[in-house]
């Protein structure tokens, strides 16, 4: 298990350097330091003086991967890439283009994202699953096909109807929540209620029809059928054995989430105006500020290789048959 770990954390570091390279060159093909420094300053009436100082201020007065005028390692390390980017793997997120200390603004937004990210995952995992197999218990009779039916309406319909409805019914019509805002502590909860439970009713429709797909596969299977010709129930056959035998599945659907519950949710947290990583990342792509956009795709990418590790250990977890060696 220990050896199969490092392993795959060696693994990590090729695709951490991949990603890297790759959001460093993607986002420098569309903006030059040059163009950057005029979209902070003004695109009219700014002098090259200008553009040289907020530069120097910020390090981007360096050439990008390679410094012609240095000899030896220091042409590479001499560099906007290596300065910017390299001190991402010691979690060293540096300071934004406008002066902000990224460290200190993801430490303050992820918490606002888990408050919202958190409730939705374990709530709708269980909705999903119970809603699933109620299907799956009922299978090939009305509620079934009704049921897949509304599974197949609820993924039709755009999340920014759940978003916009809501706010319109609840907190507009109703007035039972805010339509928006943020607040600390247990006054904050007025402010998630409504955004976490849009997010669970957006996921009902694919969630649900996907688990029922697992446990329908996981029903046909011979070990059920014996398990019924020994006399037990078809609750105890779903909850005891199917369900059991589901989890492989249902841990890779699960697991892999988890860096959703650090970077949050985009669209809700834009909407509600929850001041979370999503909306921070939103906020730091319109203002194409490089250095949050680096760091956000960098820890996504930490994030989401941890639960892809995380994922295969607890396979072996729910099923004692899978060893990592």
């Amino acid at each position: 298990m220990l050896a199969y770990i490092v392993r795959r954390l060696l693994y990590a570091i090729p695709i951490l350097i991949g990603v890297n390279l790759l959001t460093f060159s993607l986002f420098f093909l569309v903006n030059s330091p040059d163009d950057m420094a005029r979209m902070h300053l003004g695109m009219k009436r700014v002098t090259p003086e200008a553009i040289v100082k907020w530069k120097q201020e910020r390090g981007y007065d360096k050439p990008l991967m390679y410094n012609a005028n240095i000899s030896g390692l220091g042409a590479f390390t001499d560099t906007i890439f290596f300065e910017k980017s390299v001190s991402l793997f010691a979690f060293n997120f540096g300071s934004a283009d406008d002066g902000r200390d990224i460290g200190f603004d993801i430490s303050q937004r992820m918490w606002p994202s888990l408050a919202i990210a958190v409730p939705v995952f374990i709530v709708g995992i269980l909705v999903n699953i119970t809603f699933a197999m109620l299907l799956a218990f009922f299978r090939a009779t009305y509620i079934d096909i009704w049921g897949v039916v509304l599974c197949v309406v609820l993924m039709s319909i755009s999340a920014l109807f759940y978003i916009i409805g809501g706010q319109f019914l609840i907190g507009k019509l109703l007035h039972l929540v805010p339509i928006s805002g943020y607040d600390t502590g247990l006054s904050a909860v007025k402010f998630l209620i409504l955004p976490v439970i849009i997010g669970i009713i957006g996921g009902i429709g694919a969630g649900s029809r996907w688990y029922r797909t697992i446990f329908l596969e996981e029903i046909n299977r011979d070990y059920v059928r014996t398990a019924r010709a020994k006399g037990l129930s078809e609750l105890a056959v779903l909850f005891r054995h199917v369900l059991k035998n589901a989890m492989i599945p249902i841990l890779t659907g699960a697991v892999v989430v988890i860096p959703a519950l650090f970077m949050g949710s985009l669209l809700l947290e834009s909407f509600f105006g929850i001041p979370g990583l999503g909306s921070y990342t939103i906020d730091a792509i319109r203002n194409q500020d490089f250095a949050i956009v680096r760091a956000m795709v960098f820890l996504g990418s930490v994030l989401y290789i941890f639960g892809l590790i995380l994922t295969d250990i607890s396979y072996t977890l729910v099923d004692p048959r899978i060893r990592l060696d």
